[in-house]
């Protein structure tokens, strides 16, 4: 498969709040050499506080993907990841004043749509592939989740995520290269289920979160007591439960928009690879762990030549 990597046209600015430390966030998208890949300055910490988008610093992957190297730590940057590899951007360098990238509507389209209306720069260097020979299958016993990559000439995904919701059912997505991953998988926003949200404020995580940037999924009844509670929480004034199940902050984009949400965080995820992979992916309950493990397991692979 010959084509050349690709890179940003011009520079692209987003301000939001990281997702649980709340703190506002300032980032810089840029242009990158060919063969550089995806790296994130640090700007609040040095000039030269790089750290690069690899598997090989991953470090905690609770409710996102986090990176470390030295005093340089980067969390939440799946969505951000997931849109470079969605679009086909192979390098880029990410000015960031904060150790959190900006949550945004809780999906990759913001970055997907800046981008998009210039397109990407060709670069003068062959993209590079690793094509899987032989299957590689890792399992977590504990949550059921498992990953599976065969043999293919091309890159594709079959995902299913199944958490006993009788709100979600079970919910699958396929992806190839003919899907339209800017408004297939992009508009995708994470979600949470609603008896989850007071844990996640009480262990001092979500503070950045709001009701524009994440699904709801409430499978009980709900006291009118608890919804005033979340109400205050996030700062408005009422919220309700639409019939479908989901708090009704927002509406659904896709009757599977969280199977879709979970293809973009394994894409984001399979990024940190640091090559474009030629492979079968057969995912089910999916999340960053496992994503990041694998990815893990597909570089070592790649380092020894195997």
């Amino acid at each position: 498969m010959q084509d050349n990597q690709k890179t940003l046209k011009r520079e692209y600015t987003f301000e939001g709040k990281g997702l649980h430390s709340g703190r506002k966030v300032r980032m810089t998208l840029c242009p990158a050499p060919a063969g550089t890949g995806i790296r994130f300055l640090r700007e609040d910490i040095d000039p030269d506080a790089v750290i690069e988008a690899l598997a090989d610093y991953v470090t905690t992957t609770q409710r996102g993907t986090t990176l470390e190297k030295g005093e340089i730590r980067l969390s939440t940057l799946e969505h951000l990841l997931s849109a470079f590899s969605g679009m086909g951007v192979d390098n880029a360098l990410v000015r960031i004043n904060a150790q959190e990238v900006p949550i945004l509507d809780g999906s990759a389209l913001p970055y997907v749509r800046a981008v998009s209306a210039d397109g990407l720069q060709e670069q003068d260097a062959p993209r590079s592939y690793y094509k899987i020979t032989e299957r590689i299958s890792l399992r977590d016993e504990a949550s059921g989740s498992e990953i599976v990559i065969d043999p293919a000439d091309d890159f594709s995904v079959d995902l299913k995520i199944d958490f006993n919701s009788h709100v979600l059912g079970v919910q699958d997505i396929h992806y190839d290269r003919l899907t339209d991953y800017a408004s297939e998988v992009a508009p995708c926003r994470t979600f949470v289920f609603f008896h989850e949200l007071e844990f996640l404020f009480n262990n001092n995580l979500i503070k950045g979160g709001d009701l524009e940037n994440a699904l709801v999924i409430v499978e009980k009844p709900v006291p009118e007591e608890a919804l005033s509670r979340m109400a205050a929480l996030f700062n408005v004034e009422k919220v309700g439960v639409l019939p479908n199940g989901y708090l009704d902050n927002v509406r659904l984009h896709f009757p599977n928009e969280c199977a879709r949400h979970k293809l973009l965080d394994l894409i984001g995820d399979f990024s940190l690879i640091g090559t474009r992979i030629l492979g079968k992916v057969t995912a089910f309950k999916s999340g960053h762990r496992i994503n990041t493990d694998m990815a893990r397991i597909v570089r070592e692979r790649i380092k020894n030549n195997k």
